[in-house]
């Protein structure tokens, strides 16, 4: 694992991950300007102890990120971004203590300490909350450690970031939510696919190509794509099928199959 993720530290959003983050997706809600600018907060709504550190050592957070964009307006706008703040950390925290059947508007409403009213000014339903916190925890959480990966070594630390996060950050709990409830609900799945899977996909094939050396391929034929998907699936398959822990040990004999030492 490189060292950026063997230490802790939580490298910057790369340009392409940010462009995943702002790029054009079916409507969730009127979020502003100042939301989508979060996506360097900590991972997860929790204030675990990565997230401390982070605060701690003066690296961006969602609270930082909304007080930069309400400084210059009045009352009314502070108030309305620290309860969309409120929201989208109340949502987290409580997805990962009663899960999505038991998440509803009411008590992320409660938790918030806002009213339901205010929440379906911003987001259609749970779905849309939790789509939005996706988004933006996934602008740190899956950031590739390099911007511009270009070896196997960045490879496998980026497949070690995306095992953390999706087997052990709340924001990882958010992700196996939609896509669980996705195959039961069109228009989860269209939201999910249409406004971040894809273009996620097609960053870390990307990206993964760079690391091999510039393979060469199209769509689905392409080496890069077809390593990556061999990557990934044992990680999708043990924390959604198998509800087991994607632990580093495991991580490293996966990747010592598929990549050269």
């Amino acid at each position: 694992m490189a060292a950026t993720v063997a230490n802790g530290q939580q490298p910057h959003p790369d340009k392409d991950h940010t462009a995943i983050a702002a790029q054009p997706r079916p409507a969730t809600g009127n979020r502003s300007g100042a939301s989508r600018a979060a996506g360097d907060r900590a991972v997860g709504g929790r204030a675990t102890g990565a997230a401390r550190a982070a605060r701690a050592s003066g690296s961006a957070t969602k609270s930082d990120a909304v007080k930069g964009e309400v400084a210059s307006t009045g009352g009314s706008g502070r108030r309305s971004e620290a309860a969309r703040l409120a929201v989208l950390n109340a949502a987290d925290d409580l997805l990962v203590e009663v899960g999505f059947e038991g998440l509803t508007i009411e008590g992320i409403a409660a938790a918030a300490g806002v009213a339901k009213q205010t929440i379906y000014r911003w987001w259609k339903s749970k779905v849309d909350i939790l789509f939005d916190n996706l988004v933006l925890d996934a602008a740190t959480g899956l950031a590739w450690p390099a911007e511009t990966p270009a070896d196997p070594a960045d490879l496998r630390a980026y497949i070690h970031r995306f095992a953390d996060f999706l087997g052990a950050a709340p924001a990882g709990k958010v992700l196996q939510a939609l896509l669980g409830h996705a195959q039961l609900d069109a228009r989860t799945a269209e939201l999910l696919h249409g406004g971040f899977l894809d273009a996620l996909r097609a960053r870390d094939v990307a990206h993964t190509r760079a690391c091999l050396g510039g393979a060469t391929g199209e769509g689905d034929s392409d080496e890069a794509a077809v390593l990556l998907d061999a990557l990934l699936a044992p990680l999708y398959h043990r924390a959604l099928v198998l509800r087991r822990p994607l632990d580093p040990a495991f991580v490293d004999a996966l990747l010592d199959q598929h990549l050269p030492g």
